[in-house]
């Protein structure tokens, strides 16, 4: 995952909005979100060769997304695959603030990443190299490969993009949030940041929506959850930048026994 930007409990009818592109090698093998069959209770796509995910939510309302922290300046560190980062989550019963205690106390095995975990009412940000666990408040966040709200210009638009979308609508057209993660357009060099990367690299990676001969966007999800706990969960996957299918799920939030 390389770009996402929600909105968190400010809306009268959506507690969490949230849109998302994955960018990834188009050559690394991924299954398309579906409920998992080794565990039935997580919705989210898959990466086939370590078998975590970038992005999910469980029946029970847990959502967890990561994205890569990209400093080529930086060293390399961590053996362990951050997609697992985000299956572990979906698959405990572990509240996200200690979740991410514990994320933090094991942050040596991953490579630097930004986590989010937690639900539509709690929502937690991480990131391996900040190390500062934060609950979010209310409004609208971006997320691209640095600390949460860095204001990228990819960043910046998607954020504002959302916030003024959501502004004006009651009822969400996901049609409209796919359209905004379909942008292509990259951003004047001088407006970038230097990630070690090189400029022309950092041009290429500057759109929303990324196309090249071996990398790319390979899907993009929008994912809400309204007042009454009502989810809706859509990706759209693309092969070398094509659109290639639709995976849409729609299911009421799982209450605790007893509730």
């Amino acid at each position: 995952m390389c770009l996402l930007a929600f909105q968190l409990q400010s809306h009268p009818k959506y507690k969490l909005v949230l849109m998302a592109n994955r960018d990834e090698a188009y050559g690394r093998s991924t299954a398309p979100a579906n409920f998992w069959s080794d565990h039935p209770e997580i919705l989210a796509g898959r990466d086939m060769e370590q078998m975590g995910t970038w992005l999910g939510i469980n029946k029970r309302g847990k959502v967890a997304a990561l994205t890569n922290y990209r400093d080529f300046t930086l060293p390399e560190t961590g053996k362990l695959s951050r997609g697992h980062i985000v299956s572990s989550y979906l698959q405990s019963d572990v509240k996200a603030a200690e979740f991410m205690e514990l994320l933090h106390i094991n942050r040596g095995d991953y490579a630097g990443c930004n986590v989010l975990a937690g639900s539509a009412e709690e929502l937690y940000y991480y990131s391996t190299i900040g190390q500062s666990i934060k609950r979010l408040t209310s409004g609208t966040h971006g997320l691209s490969n640095a600390f949460l709200d860095t204001p990228w210009p990819k960043v910046n638009k998607t954020k504002a993009l959302l916030a003024d979308y959501l502004q004006q609508t009651n009822e969400i057209d996901p049609e409209i949030l796919f359209a905004m993660m379909q942008r292509a357009e990259r951003f004047p060099p001088e407006q970038l940041p230097d990630t070690g990367v090189g400029e022309e690299l950092e041009s290429l990676l500057s759109s929303i929506f990324i196309t090249s001969e071996d990398y790319g966007t390979r899907c993009t999800t929008v994912l809400t959850i309204d007042s009454d706990d009502y989810v809706q969960f859509e990706e759209r996957t693309y092969t070398n930048g094509i659109f290639t299918g639709t995976q849409k799920f729609l299911f009421h939030i799982e209450k605790p026994a007893g509730s």
